[in-house]
């Protein structure tokens, strides 16, 4: 989207969310998913339905309001209410926030669920909130990312992906993350993997199985390996300019919700994920685990020495581990 785009567009949801009626609320909100996901189908149609009777819901996908990456600071500015945010963006405003980044944290989705709904993040998250002045409303699952390459090279340990230019988000925990794994990454636009797997420009990317699918990633890549590095969860907010204008009652509705939205996301990527290893197979991609236990050692070891677990909450991985 070029600057003058973008420029019309929140323009044009900034009108939109003027017009709305003072008793009924406009939600203006932003995800790098595209409409076409499955996954937005969970939102537009479970979460906006839930909305409906209170809020003027109104969902931008793909990017298409504003660009990845950039959707807390549009929050924080009051030009987007809510987005589905990566923990890796909030970094530079709250270091902390960088063990929930770290890769092979949890043990399985069960124990992920488990801790996201404890009180053990409570003092985290009351800090994202009052320094980035959003409220955090749910962790919805999105699925285990998995390493997906080009070409026939069998993957077994990290010294296995030396050299392999493993797209990355943008930023510097998405970044370390990619370096941690030993391959070498290369940040690039998510609208933007497909025709760099197509061309070459990259050799491979990591996503949940059911990103994979609906991208067609599958057409343009040789095999997925069963890395499971990080048990992935967006942080579903809402700006607290927005949140702060509500009345109790309206704020109670989008958090029960949100909360709706955070076990139907659940469910959906769950039972996707089970079903897809023989698509895959089907279309004629090697899918297999590679020495999980050398990537979880390899991995953590560099976490723990590197700069970002010097910002870890005192305790909290323990806690973590604890549950």
């Amino acid at each position: 989207m070029t600057p003058k785009h973008a420029l019309a567009a929140v323009a044009a949801a900034t009108l939109w969310a003027g017009a709305a009626c003072a008793d009924t609320p406009g939600l203006i909100y932003s995800d790098t998913v595209a409409a076409a996901d499955p996954r937005s189908a969970v939102l537009d149609e479970g979460f906006a339905n839930c909305l409906a009777d209170t809020f003027e819901f109104q969902p931008y996908h793909g990017a298409t309001l504003v660009k990845q990456g950039t959707e807390l600071t549009a929050m924080q500015r009051g030009n987007l209410d809510m987005a589905n945010l990566a923990i890796f963006d909030f970094y530079n405003q709250v270091p902390a926030t960088s063990i929930l980044g770290t890769a092979y944290l949890f043990r399985d989705v069960d124990h992920m669920r488990q801790v996201y709904k404890s009180d053990v993040l409570d003092d985290l998250v009351a800090e994202i909130e009052e320094k980035t002045n959003i409220k955090v409303l749910a962790w919805p699952y999105i699925g285990t990312r998995h390493v997906n390459i080009r070409g026939d090279k069998e993957i077994r340990t990290p010294a296995d992906l030396d050299g392999i230019k493993l797209r990355m988000p943008g930023g510097e925990g998405w970044q370390f993350l990619g370096e941690a794994l030993g391959a070498n990454p290369t940040p690039l636009a998510f609208t933007e993997v497909y025709t760099a797997l197509q061309t070459g420009a990259i050799d491979g990317q990591d996503n949940p199985l059911p990103t994979d699918k609906s991208m067609k990633f599958y057409e343009v890549t040789d095999q997925i390996v069963l890395t499971g590095h990080r048990m992935s969860n967006n942080v579903f907010a809402v700006s607290k300019i927005k949140w702060d204008s509500l009345t109790e009652d309206q704020q109670a509705k989008l958090q029960s919700c949100a909360d709706q939205f955070e076990d139907d996301m659940a469910s959906y990527v769950l039972e996707q994920e089970e079903a897809l290893v023989s698509f895959f197979e089907g279309e004629g991609l090697k899918v297999y685990s590679p020495d999980t236990e050398a990537f979880r050692d390899h991995v953590l070891g560099v976490y723990k020495t590197s700069k970002f677990s010097k910002d870890w909450p005192e305790g909290l991985l323990e806690k973590i581990n604890g549950l």
